[in-house]
C-alpha cells in the first residue's frame, strides 16, 4: 500500500486509536505499513502531546511516566490551562492539549543547548500543587503512535507487540526514505 497522504481536499485522514483502558486519541494517518498480512498505521496526534514533569530546584525536571487520570495534579493543570484557553485531554498513549498554541521560535530553540541523547521539550505551563512545582512540556521531536488497523478500526500497539514490530516499521520507513 502507499502512503495515504493528503486527499483531494488537501486534508490528511484521521483515525481514532483506542488503548486497552478504553481511552481514545484522535490522530492523523501519516503512513500505512503492511507487515505479516496486517496493516500497521504510523499516526501523529491531532491535539498537542504533552508530558508532565516534577520540577525540583537545582535539578533537571523529572518525567512522571504514569499518572492516574483522576490525580489532583491534573485537576490543577486543567485550571491553569483554561487560563490560556487550552484544555487538557486524558487521551490514550499520552496527555494532550487542545487549543491554539503559540509556535516555538526556531531561533530561540537553536540557542538552547540540548543533550543529543534525550528528547527535547518546551515548557508550556508550570504550576504548584501542595508546595511542589510541576510543568507540562511539549516534546519538540515528532510524537508518533503505532496502531494495528483491523476492519477500519485502529488498535494501539503496545508492549511486546510494539517491541517486535517497531524495528521493522523503522526499516520500512527508511526504505521509503522518510
Amino acid at each position: 500500500m502507499t502512503a495515504p497522504g493528503p486527499n483531494i481536499n488537501g486534508e490528511v485522514p484521521t483515525v481514532l486509536v483506542r488503548d486497552d483502558e478504553g481511552r481514545d486519541l484522535l490522530c492523523f494517518l501519516e503512513q500505512l505499513i503492511p507487515l505479516d498480512d496486517k496493516d500497521y498505521a504510523l499516526l501523529t496526534p491531532v491535539d498537542t502531546p504533552v508530558s508532565l514533569f516534577r520540577l525540583i530546584e537545582g535539578n533537571d525536571p523529572e518525567l512522571i511516566e504514569t499518572i492516574a487520570s483522576s490525580e489532583p495534579i491534573l485537576s490543577v493543570a486543567d485550571v491553569v490551562l483554561q487560563e490560556h484557553d487550552l484544555t487538557l485531554v486524558r487521551s490514550a498513549v499520552t496527555l494532550t492539549v487542545n487549543g491554539e498554541l503559540d509556535e516555538p521560535d526556531p531561533e530561540e530553540l537553536e540557542d538552547e543547548e540540548t543533550d543529543d541523547d534525550s528528547e527535547t521539550y518546551e515548557l508550556l505551563v508550570s504550576f504548584m500543587v501542595q508546595e511542589q512545582e510541576y510543568g507540562l512540556y511539549i516534546p519538540l521531536d515528532p510524537f508518533f503512535v503505532v496502531a494495528r488497523m483491523t476492519d477500519g478500526q485502529a488498535k494501539l500497539v503496545e508492549g511486546e507487540e510494539f517491541d517486535q514490530i517497531q524495528p521493522r516499521i523503522e526499516v520500512e520507513l527508511e526504505d521509503r526514505e522518510l
